[in-house]
């Protein structure tokens, strides 16, 4: 079974720590689906994890090499073709506690300054940890990434 951290975002944009959370799940050996909300937002993202500062292989959902993606861009509602370990939810993307039950690892990323987007945050942590799903929650408050009990 797999389980849930819970990412607020308080100091620095989510463009900021996909790269190194990436990585680290590539790093492992995961293939990730990186799943938003907003289409406009996901093709930013592609091109910021082109142009960032280290390489991430990627693809946007829809490509005739899905399949194949280390990272794949998705919307909510898309399959991930590239049988993630992985699953990474933006913007309040759904996650449901079967799907994190299926996965290694989910993350979930939230906007502190977005007061939705914490209202959010806080019913998918009420819907995956009353599934039983270990919930991880960790804030960057104090100007680096802690683990808050």
């Amino acid at each position: 079974m797999g389980n849930a951290l819970f990412y607020h975002l308080t100091r620095s944009p989510a463009e900021s720590l996909l790269p190194q959370l990436i990585g680290k799940s590539l790093a492992a050996g995961w293939h990730v689906e990186l799943r938003g909300t907003d289409p406009a937002r996901m093709e930013r993202l592609d091109l910021h994890l082109w142009g960032g500062d280290g390489f991430l292989p990627h693809g946007l959902a829809g490509g005739p090499h899905d399949a194949r993606q280390p990272v794949l861009l998705t919307l909510a509602g898309q399959a991930a073709a590239n049988r993630p370990a992985c699953l990474m939810a933006l913007d309040g993307a759904e996650v449901a506690a079967p799907e994190c039950e299926s996965l290694t690892r989910t993350c979930i990323i939230f906007d502190g300054g977005d007061g939705a987007a914490t209202a959010r945050a806080r019913d998918q942590w009420r819907v995956l940890t009353g599934a039983g799903i270990a919930a991880e929650y960790w804030s960057e408050e104090g100007g680096r990434w802690e683990r808050k009990r």
